[in-house]
């Protein structure tokens, strides 16, 4: 049977109220040819209408494929495209943001690596339950995985607690697709499916066992950018018999990412030896933060006597990226990216999920096992508030809706985490001269508060399952322990009382070794950061 066949035909199976799975993590495996077909045959003919999306990840970046969408919703006035979704986050998706806020659909949000294991048990007709998200917001006791009102009186997904030989557990709900929409690079007329070119491999193979999987096994739509004519058994990520339809794409609309439409380098195809990043004219408070736990990783190597494998977060912790690269560490410090990649150089903003140069990359599912697992060796996430138990809210306020990405799982896993960000928030003036830390004009929003928005992290249970918990930021670094947060360094130039301790709603316990932190992070220039870790691997 020939699966290649035109767009138009192929969407023509899908029916109202259909239960959609779609790839992508941001534009890396999304098929946004595939989204934008299927609204415009809606806003022809009125079907498909009462769609329900759920996702690996985002499948869209700003006003891209499934924010486009969104976007063309709100332009028309016409919100019978889309009954709901659940997609683990929106940070780069502010029409899809506008329609949870507005009511307009039902939204819900797992963190990505339930999502990824969802997508594997519904394929093998088992439920998914893990301990991710216990005594956060994910929790039913607290918000649950429902983001607006509309979301909260369908129920459509959910979360339930469960006691499995007396420990508790999570258990989450979400109905089982019967379309799926994935992208590869390429397939032959029998629907084999490579993914040679593609950034990430996301989760795209667990998505069409999903689809496939009894009862009631559904069709699964692939978007290529060309058919082969053979394609090694080797190269064929989704075999033939899992994909229906074959559809092929403008280039325009299958990007590695949002603003990269093909570099081998991105890919695997090439390895570059020097990748050039741009570099910072002059040395700022961030980059401090980004240096501050870059030393804390060379520590880790120091006790561990070997190089290390780590998430860095969105925010200030990609900021350790560059100072890994900058101070030639790559080959002591794996860096790993949520969708897949090891090593190379991560990219950000709505680049994220994609790295130049990986030295690996595996399918996201797998990935986050090793997250979960705490197989990596330590993480670095960026927090928005902190209370005084150390609980984080890692970017949630009322008038954003983000979901929570990969945070829960990772800060659920990872054997030790080092939170970093700004000590305040808001528009403020904070520099570096002679080697210290200047605060000209302060922030006016108070981060360490007495009780945040919501909770990412629950530092109780953290302590429980034994994690080395730090707060990192430009002037201060706390540790977690069982009487709350210790402060440990301060900047040198900052007053502790008028800087610090002043700019917290809580009073935190003060280390009887308190000190400064080290000069050199506050130097322009290269640290030398190399030279401590080979002193420390041959020592």
């Amino acid at each position: 049977m020939r699966k290649v066949v035109d767009v138009n035909d192929a969407l023509d199976f899908i029916k109202d109220g259909s239960v959609i799975a779609v790839s992508g993590f941001n534009m890396a495996t999304t098929p946004e040819y595939l989204l934008l077909k299927l609204y415009e045959t809606y806003r022809n003919t009125g079907h498909p209408r009462d769609l329900f999306f759920v996702a690996d990840s985002l499948p869209a970046a700003r006003n891209r494929a499934l924010d486009l969408v969104a976007k063309l919703m709100i332009e028309d006035n016409d919100f019978g495209f889309i009954r709901g979704f659940m997609l683990t986050f929106l940070g780069v998706a502010p029409n899809l943001q506008r329609l949870v806020i507005e009511n307009r659909v039902e939204a819900y949000a797992f963190p990505i690596g339930v999502a990824t294991k969802w997508f594997r048990n519904t394929a093998s007709g088992t439920p998914t339950i893990t301990k991710v998200g216990l005594g956060t917001f994910l929790d039913p006791r607290q918000d649950g995985v429902y983001l607006n009102d509309l979301a909260r009186e369908r129920k459509t997904c959910s979360v339930d607690v469960v006691s499995i030989n007396g420990d508790e557990y999570l258990m989450y709900n979400c109905p089982k697709p019967n379309v799926g929409l994935v992208r590869g690079s390429a397939a032959d007329e029998y629907g084999n499916l490579s993914m040679s070119e593609e950034a990430i491999y996301g989760s795209v193979l667990a998505i069409a066992q999903a689809v496939k999987a009894q009862p009631n096994p559904g069709r699964v739509f692939a978007q290529v950018l060309y058919v082969s004519r053979f394609i090694s058994p080797r190269d064929v990520h989704v075999p033939g018999p899992l994909i229906d339809y074959v559809v092929l794409s403008p280039p325009e609309h299958h990007t590695q990412s949002a603003s990269i439409r093909y570099d081998p380098s991105v890919c695997g195809r090439v390895l570059l030896s020097n990748v050039c990043l741009p570099s910072n004219d002059k040395l700022n408070f961030e980059y401090v933060i980004a240096r501050r736990v870059v030393l804390e990783f060379i520590s880790l190597i120091e006790k561990l006597g070997r190089p290390i494998a780590v998430n860095l977060g969105i925010g200030i912790p990609a900021l350790a990226a560059r100072v890994i690269m900058s101070e030639k560490l790559e080959d002591y410090i794996v860096m790993t990216i949520e969708s897949g990649p090891w090593g190379g150089v991560a990219l950000s903003d709505d680049d994220f999920g994609v790295a130049i140069s990986p030295k690996a990359i595996i399918p996201m599912p797998d990935q986050f096992i090793i997250y979960e697992g705490g197989a990596i060796d330590a993480a670095s996430l960026g927090f928005m508030q902190v209370g005084p138990r150390g609980d984080v809210n890692p970017s949630f306020l009322p008038e954003r809706v983000t979901g929570p990405g990969g945070f829960p799982v990772i800060a659920h896993g990872s054997p030790r985490l080092y939170f970093a960000g700004a000590f305040t928030a808001g528009k403020r003036d904070i520099i570096i001269s002679n080697d210290r830390l200047m605060i000209l004009v302060d922030g006016p929003i108070i981060k360490f508060v007495n009780k945040p928005y919501k909770i990412g992290f629950n530092a109780e249970l953290g302590l429980k399952m034994g994690k080395e918990v730090m707060y990192i930021t430009e002037r201060a670094v706390f540790r977690l322990t069982n009487e709350g947060l210790v402060l440990e360094e301060y900047a040198p130039g900052v007053d502790i009382e008028k800087d610090i301790l002043s700019k917290m709603e809580f009073k935190p316990r003060i280390s009887r070794n308190l000190h400064p932190m080290d000069e050199s992070i506050f130097r322009e220039g290269e640290v030398g950061f190399r030279k401590l870790v080979e002193y420390a691997i041959r020592h």
